[in-house]
């Protein structure tokens, strides 16, 4: 990947290989200028909705194989035009609103990037077909997860990503993190319950995820004993 690629956005490039891809919101495009640049990609279609990041688009990918569109998510992406999709630097409401205004525009392939909330991306997956391919979180100054979905073949096919887990546990925090030794994320567990232990009340969806914190902390100390 380009080395002028921050780690978030190296983990979104080193998921997509395709002919055509489109990225939603590109500002300065150096997501796609490295794709295009390592040949992961042959096209790129950048979408912009405000017009100084169209202009930077615009100029970035000047005298590659891309063009920017000016407009609204997946409102300038024609159905089977791209071969993959990428959304980055958005929060979790946002994407799931782009996804959901024309489903049938999405394609194959999708990568998301995000800061907070990711169950909401990974909620949007389970429910509308999409498999959970892989997932990954950057840590820094900012934490990121980056989420990778494929549509099956057989859109009747259970998303084999949440066989053996205990689903909401997996909506949550993610099914891969869950099955596997990660001392960041079982840091990341136990700040998170102290700090909801701080608080003398809490309300319904807090102390849901509360005991989700700590049903998922428990048994990750079974099984390292194990």
């Amino acid at each position: 990947m380009s080395k002028s690629l921050d780690a978030r956005l190296a983990a979104v490039a080193k998921r997509i290989c395709c002919t055509t891809h489109a990225d939603i919101g590109s500002d300065h495009a150096s997501l796609l200028v490295s794709l295009l640049r390592t040949g992961r990609i042959g096209y790129a279609i950048a979408v912009e909705n405000k017009q100084l990041p169209f202009e930077n688009s615009v100029r970035a990918l000047k005298g590659l194989a891309a063009e920017v569109r000016f407009g609204d998510g997946l409102d300038v992406i024609n159905t089977q035009e791209a071969d993959s999709l990428s959304i980055c630097g958005m929060g979790a409401e946002s994407i799931r609103g782009i996804l959901l205004a024309y489903p049938k525009r999405v394609p194959e392939r999708v990568v998301i990037e995000v800061s907070e909330k990711a169950e909401v991306i990974r909620r949007w997956g389970y429910e509308h077909g999409f498999h959970l391919a892989s997932e990954e979180k950057t840590f820094g100054r900012r934490s990121f997860t980056i989420l990778c979905f494929q549509r099956p073949v057989d859109s009747q096919q259970r998303d084999p990503a949440y066989e053996n887990v205990d689903l909401d546990s997996a909506l949550a925090f993610g099914p891969f993190v869950l099955c596997r030794k990660d001392r960041q994320f079982d840091l990341q567990l136990q700040h998170e319950e102290a700090w909801w232990r701080k608080f003398d009340r809490l309300s319904p969806e807090a102390s849901h995820r509360l005991g989700l914190i700590r049903k998922v902390m428990d048994a990750r100390r079974v099984r390292s004993l194990l």
